[in-house]
């Protein structure tokens, strides 16, 4: 099996194959599902994240879930290991942070308890759950301050899954994997 750097390093290679273009349109058919399925329509509060240009596209899924008046939460990198959730509102809400990324400057979300679903990126995954990030465990560390039974969707490109991958006892497993 090969090593977590070393799939990070074959994943970044095979994401420069692919036009920003190309990833964007791939993200569309998935955010259906995601838009259709009984879990995100039933979800009130929803965990989603401002995607980098190599990651699975969320601008619909974030629009979307506005416009049917869900709340929505965002990620924001708060230190050198931690990050919180932001309530999103609008596209204006958003700054540049941390590591290029888009931030929500809303208010502070600490009622984890609440949340119905996340949707969550990442590298790789497996076909056990099992989640492979970008290598500094921001979302690791994240997720294991929410409690187990809030619903996790890792989504990722096809090229991204795999049948097996390392995993630690502080990764989080995802309830289930979504490939565009």
């Amino acid at each position: 099996m090969q090593s977590k750097n070393e799939l990070r390093q074959m994943v970044r290679q095979r994401k420069r194959e692919f036009s920003r273009l190309q990833l964007k349109e791939l993200s569309l058919a998935g955010n259906q599902r995601i838009i259709t399925s009984q879990r995100y329509r039933e979800a009130s509060t929803i965990m989603l994240y401002a995607s980098l240009p190599d990651e699975v596209d969320t601008s619909l899924l974030l629009s979307h879930s506005l416009a049917e008046g869900k709340m929505v939460l965002l990620p924001k990198v708060t230190g050198e290991t931690t990050m919180e959730l932001r309530v999103y509102k609008k596209e204006q809400d958003l700054v540049e942070g941390a590591f290029h990324i888009m931030e929500p400057t809303g208010r502070s979300f600490t009622d984890y308890a609440s949340i119905d679903l996340a949707v969550i990126p990442g590298m790789a995954f497996d076909t056990s759950g099992n989640r492979l990030g970008r290598g500094k465990g921001y979302y690791d560390r994240f997720l294991s301050l929410l409690p187990p039974y809030i619903y996790k969707i890792g989504v990722c490109f096809g090229f991204q899954m795999f049948d097996s991958i390392p995993s630690d006892t502080t990764d989080i497993r995802m309830n289930e994997v979504i490939q565009y």
